[in-house]
């Protein structure tokens, strides 16, 4: 039956397999986040399945983990966003590309001349995930001692925000006239200057590249933190949500939606899609399995270095079978420290066990047959909890081509995910409007034909 709701899919790409031990499964594929035509064969089944994008995190340093427990990741290491997109683009024909790109680390002008230069290259399909770094050790890549506040990380990257949509304004569509006769390539009365001087930034503009296919690429942001969830609600158009509890993702959805109420934002223009890691077998029983034997091939060392990273102190002193200790305040992810708290006291579970879940996968997770799985998903996106899942596959190539293959046209059979793509952008797939050049508005455009 046809439903009035469908869900989005993302498929989260860096790394290649989330789970800490994937690279060690049975089949897997060990050096896959450099394995390009690997990479490539992936992206181009996600796009045979239908999926909404592509979608690379990114970390501007190696996790700030003892060596003990890094040396056992396959995190360590991946190809940089957007060399790797561009080289995806162009065997690509629909499925959107996501890059992570950090406001904290990165220059404004850089960020949007080549987010414009990979919208052109994949003729609309580039997505800018706004992140402001929650990994300490990337201050110390760009000359910094320490880690820039929390709080001013967000300010910094509400002030980036703007200037990067900014210059992608720069130049109006029509601006390029390219009129051969009389030698005219552009109309000046259709460029921008931004000259920006702000908090945080100083950047005159135009930019270089005209104005992207989407008029911006699609803006995503994860964070979940109060400051993140209003910077979402101000300015993403995708939230990558933290995948905890039907409950909680409810909570959340209605809070950032709620937020946009209250901006005067069109709720439907930010669809939020929670990290889910999919794990399928021909029964529950068999699903089950599989996971046992995966998360039973993360080593302690690394499962307490895990840890440590995400609570943004060091775990290693802490007694394994005990519970807890409380857990000090750092510069770190609030968010991401808050959840596993919780999580720890909700199920009582030793730091042992909380550091072999967070060594493996710690979130939402859809463990089961093809059917149970589309019947967790559709309860989600009915419930309102999420518009869609950004799909992490817990090893390769087996765990995608299950999600392809087996998942989704079980998705399809129910109405709940497309046949085929309706457009050629990922703002088309997504359904989101393409946004009017603020210093070039539509109207000011007719006026000037």
């Amino acid at each position: 039956m046809s439903q009035t709701r469908q869900l989005h899919l993302g498929a989260f790409m860096r790394p290649i397999s989330i789970h800490t031990a994937g690279w060690r499964y049975p089949g897997g594929t060990p050096d896959a986040n450099f394995n390009f035509p690997l990479i490539a064969q992936l992206a181009r089944k996600l796009e045979q399945g239908k999926f909404d994008a592509f979608f690379m995190a990114d970390h501007l340093a190696v996790l700030n983990m003892p060596v003990s427990g890094l040396k056992r990741s396959a995190t360590v290491t991946s190809f940089d966003p957007l060399t790797l997109l561009p080289a995806l683009a162009v065997l690509t024909e629909r499925i959107g590309l996501i890059a992570t790109a950090s406001t904290t680390y990165n220059d404004a002008y850089h960020v949007a001349r080549k987010f414009a230069s990979l919208d052109h290259i994949s003729n609309g399909r580039a997505a800018w995930n706004v992140v402001t770094s929650a990994n300490p050790m990337e201050a110390k890549n760009f000359g910094l001692e320490e880690h820039v506040d929390h709080a001013v990380r967000y300010r910094r990257a509400r002030e980036f925000y703007d200037v990067v949509t900014g210059l992608w304004d720069s130049w109006a569509d029509d601006a390029f006239i390219r009129d051969v006769e009389n030698g005219v390539f552009f109309d000046p009365e259709r460029m921008h200057v931004l000259d920006h001087e702000g908090e945080f930034l100083r950047v005159r503009g135009p930019l270089n590249v005209a104005r992207p296919v989407q008029g911006w690429p699609v803006i995503v942001q994860a964070g979940a933190s109060e400051a993140g969830k209003q910077l979402a609600a101000e300015t993403a158009e995708m939230i990558f949500g933290a995948g905890g509890g039907l409950a909680g993702a409810r909570e959340f959805y209605a809070d950032v939606k709620g937020r946009m109420d209250l901006l005067g934002r069109n709720r439907d223009h930010l669809k939020v899609l929670p990290g889910a890691f999919v794990v399928v077998g021909d029964t529950v029983a068999e699903a089950r399995a599989k996971r046992l034997h995966l998360d039973s091939l993360v080593h302690y060392d690394s499962a307490i270095a895990s840890l440590s990273v995400n609570l943004g102190c060091d775990a290693s002193g802490f007694d394994p079978d005990g519970p807890l200790p409380p857990i000090p305040e750092s510069n770190a992810s609030k968010s991401g420290r808050d959840r596993l708290v919780e999580l720890a006291a909700r199920e009582g579970l030793t730091v042992r066990q909380l550091a072999q879940r967070v060594g493996g996968f710690a979130g939402l997770a859809f463990v089961g047959t093809p059917a149970t799985i589309a019947d967790e998903m559709e309860e989600w996106l009915m419930s309102n909890a999420c518009d869609g899942f950004n799909i992490l596959f817990p090893f390769l190539p087996a765990g995608l081509d299950d999600m392809v293959d087996r998942v989704v046209p079980e998705l399809q059979r129910r109405g709940l995910f497309r046949k085929e793509y309706a457009g050629t952008t990922l703002r088309d797939h997504l359904g989101l409007p393409r946004p009017e050049n603020r210093f070039f508005p539509a109207k000011q455009a007719a006026a000037a034909q």
